[in-house]
């Protein structure tokens, strides 16, 4: 229908602008929320009044007088300063059944690609533990994006950076190392800067199980001539709990220099083991979570196949690095950010924000144009940096699309399982289910702090936003169930025929909802909003529910009525399905 409309006034600007040197502008047109005003108005005249140099009533006037007529326009009104406003025929809504009916899970998508090549980089979790319920907003956000994005013309990759590189990946070896000498029945204490978690000792186990007691020294070996691991006294000012981290940092860092010693090729194996046996509890959670990659790319990769040491010189041959105190800078400055950045320190260690770099020129070259990252919001200050050195190898300000998700808390906080001290991701899926979480992520902006409400998310009542309209699917299945049982007919041909018979408010409401849908996805990709399309299923969902306690579908005395409120109610349903599916949620038959 939007179509349809930007054609009738497409004619009337050729008759309103012949012979002047206005310049032709777009033409939007955009859905009215008050039924009042119509199904569709165009602020048109109001961008034409000024350079036509009349009042924009005037211009609207003139607008309308030379709109062509059309079967599908029941009359067109004026109002305010001059917006347009369009009320359609019932059957120009009518024929949106046939529509959803004839294209099924095509309905609305736009799969032609031609909007481009965009990469999606989202969760990206560091794999020295499980993922939290933060990680899980950022899985849902990510994944719905590039789903949205894939069903509105774009091409979509997506993809997880493993970060298995640097010293985080160190700690983690050496926490396992320190439980495996643990189970071996060796005494000593997990450094207090080390990883803590129970999930720890199910990793230190597994190493135990693969090499046995291969890697058992001796705890007075192992601590022999290393400094103390500090702790701040109760009471200390903020300058002794800073020196004591400091402390607790080298004490950390000696204990990795003395694993690497004592065990040689052997701590290779520990911290191999330590990151598969991590990234295995991540890909299941992942996967549980119906979210999949395209790709994993592994940072220790990049690495070691001397992209890094490409990138950088890529950097000097441009002019963009120099050394300052014995480490090597990037002039991030001169391109946006607040001040020079390190790449490779003192020490000869590469900075995360260098194979960061590396990683995101290696994405570029990959031939995706677009990068888009979903990151958490503690990495609001890591932009800049990013996008000054992007600008800086490609002269392009528009590769980095950086989209950042707020933090997530608990709300009732009633959780059957946990593991250990804080709640994984995996725990929130077994507690409120895999539909249930990711709906309730999708529920509010990712830009808007979130408080996930566990009680509400497992409860069967039309207050849980994702059983409401799950269950306005349900019932449309048992609708059909119930034809079938009754040894009823129905098909496509006989509905589509009868659709004239849909005239009640109820049925309005429903036809006006799913002719919205191709431009909601659109409006929703364009703003990277996937909440939008929670919003819609909601409205949906409710009219549906409306219509469901107001009128009979199994019709006896009228199988022409039944037909069209049949095919009404099917194509609710797939469009229901289509919604539920971009968000990554089931649609279930039964409830």
């Amino acid at each position: 229908m939007k179509t349809h409309l930007q054609d009738l006034l497409t004619a009337a600007l050729d008759q309103l602008l012949a012979g002047t040197e206005v310049t032709r502008p777009a033409i939007g047109i955009d859905a009215t929320k008050d039924a009042k005003f119509g199904d569709f108005q165009t602020n048109l005249a109001l961008q034409l009044a000024k350079p036509l140099g009349k009042p924009p009533r005037a211009v609207a006037e003139a607008l309308v007088k030379a709109l062509p007529a059309s079967s599908h326009v029941a009359k067109v009104e004026i109002a305010g300063p001059g917006f347009i406003n369009f009320f359609l025929q019932q059957a120009a809504f009518q024929t949106i059944v046939a529509d959803v009916l004839a294209q099924g899970d095509r309905y609305g998508r736009d799969d032609s690609g031609t909007q481009g090549r965009i990469m999606v980089e989202f969760v990206s979790a560091n794999p020295t533990g499980p993922m939290h319920v933060g990680h899980g907003r950022g899985a849902a956000y990510g994944d719905s994006i590039a789903k949205l994005l894939a069903a509105t013309g774009w091409t979509v990759w997506r993809e997880y950076y493993i970060n298995d590189a640097g010293r985080q990946v160190d700690v983690l070896a050496v926490s396992v190392w320190l439980r495996y000498l643990q189970a071996c029945g060796e005494t000593l204490d997990v450094p207090r800067r080390g990883y803590p978690g129970e999930y720890i000792k199910k990793t230190a186990a597994a190493v135990r199980e693969a090499h046995g007691d291969a890697f058992l020294r001796p705890a007075a070996e192992v601590l022999a001539g290393l400094p103390p691991d500090a702790v701040a006294a109760d009471g200390a000012s903020d300058a002794e709990k800073d020196a004591a981290k400091i402390q607790q940092e080298r004490y950390l860092d000696a204990l990795i220099e003395r694993a690497k010693s004592l065990l040689g090729d052997g701590y290779a194996a520990i911290q191999h083991t330590a990151l598969n046996d991590q990234l295995g509890v991540i890909k299941k959670t992942l996967a549980d979570f119906n979210v999949g990659f395209d790709q994993w790319s592994s940072e220790k990769a990049l690495v070691d196949s001397g992209f890094v040491q490409k990138a950088l010189k890529r950097l000097a041959d441009k002019g963009l690095t120099y050394e300052q105190d014995g480490a090597l800078w990037m002039r991030t400055e001169a391109f946006g950010d607040e001040k020079d950045r390190v790449l490779v320190k003192a020490d000869g260690a590469a900075t995360y924000f260098c194979n960061d770099l590396a990683y995101h020129v290696d994405k570029l070259d990959r031939n995706w144009p677009v990068l888009m990252d979903v990151w958490g919001a503690d990495h609001h200050g890591y932009i800049a940096r990013v996008r000054a050195a992007i600008e800086a190898l490609t002269e392009r300000k528009d590769a980095l699309n950086v989209q950042l998700i707020q933090f997530v808390t608990l709300s009732s906080g009633r959780m059957g399982k946990r593991s250990g001290n804080f709640v994984t991701l995996q725990d929130l899926i077994d507690e409120a289910g895999t539909d249930a979480t990711r709906f309730f992520y999708l529920t509010r902006s990712h830009d808007q702090h979130l408080e996930f409400d566990i009680d509400l998310a497992r409860s069967q009542s039309n207050d849980n936003p994702v059983y409401y309209v799950q269950y306005a699917h349900a019932r449309i299945c048992r609708v059909f169930e119930q034809l079938a049982e009754k040894g009823g007919r129905w098909n496509t041909a006989d509905a589509t025929a009868a659709l004239h018979r849909l005239d009640t408010e109820h049925e309005k409401a429903l036809l006006t909802l799913m002719g919205r849908y191709p431009e909601m996805l659109r409006k929703a990709a364009g703003a990277y909003t996937p909440h939008t399309v929670v919003f819609y299923l909601k409205d949906l969902a409710e009219a549906l529910h409306s219509y469901y306690n107001v009128h009979r579908f199994l019709v006896d005395d009228d199988v022409e009525l039944q037909n069209a409120r049949l095919a009404l109610v099917a194509a609710t349903g797939q469009v229901l399905r289509n919604g539920l599916a971009i968000l990554g949620v089931s649609a279930p038959e039964k409830m």
